[in-house]
């Protein structure tokens, strides 16, 4: 597979669930909502919303979407118009508890302050990270999920149970350790993701150093 492979495949996948979403298609819709709902709730905790409020601004996106999803410009693009939608629901929702509501439009980022914009980006890398990892985890043996689920757990378990749960040496741990990782690092979605940071880093770092020069 190519490393332009990842990134397309992707792409494609978002793109044909809004496409089947647009047409009907109760499971795409249901998969949109599962792949994005951590976006939506990660920027209503950075607000520090309650919970209730949190239900209502994620409520609300959700039947924005539904009411735009039809004349969505850029499908691909779904993250980063969530991620705008639901920072101006976090900001309906706070004003709300100061004073009387005024009437808003839920447009497109254009109409973001800029100082918001780099909030919006960093959200929505934080859920494609999270989905393409849970994507790669789904595609790793499960034996290797095992184990990195355990490894991961919290509080920690020792090496000790590990071993007598996964049946396996516990001095073999770290040796399959690390061949479930290099697995995880070579599948599409965390490729692709590592291949999108990369390039991203290097503009910024180009702009930088043209605005420094």
């Amino acid at each position: 597979m190519t490393a332009e492979a990842g990134p397309v495949r992707v792409t494609r996948t978002v793109i044909d669930l809004v496409t089947r979403a647009r047409n009907g298609d109760q499971q795409a819709w249901d998969t949109l909502v599962e792949r994005y709902a951590p976006l939506i709730w990660s920027i209503c905790h950075r607000h520090r919303l309650a919970r209730a409020d949190a239900d209502d601004v994620s409520q609300s996106v959700w039947l924005h979407l539904v009411d735009h999803l039809a004349d969505l410009r850029d499908p691909a693009a779904l993250a980063g118009w969530l991620a705008t939608t639901t920072q101006r629901e976090c900001w309906r929702v706070m004003r709300a508890a100061q004073k009387p509501p005024a009437a808003t439009s839920v447009t497109g980022a254009e109409n973001i302050p800029d100082q918001h914009t780099g909030i919006a980006e960093q959200e929505v890398l934080r859920a494609e990270r999270h989905t393409a990892l849970r994507e790669a985890l789904t595609g790793l043996p499960p034996r290797c999920q095992q184990l990195i689920a355990l490894l991961t757990a919290d509080p920690p378990v020792p090496y000790a149970q590990i071993s007598a749960t996964l049946g396996i040496p516990a001095g073999s741990i770290g040796p399959t350790r690390a061949r479930c990782l290099a697995k995880l690092r070579r599948h599409p979605a965390i490729a692709a993701l590592t291949n999108a940071e990369a390039t991203c880093a290097g503009r910024d770092s180009g702009q930088t150093a043209a605005t420094i020069s």
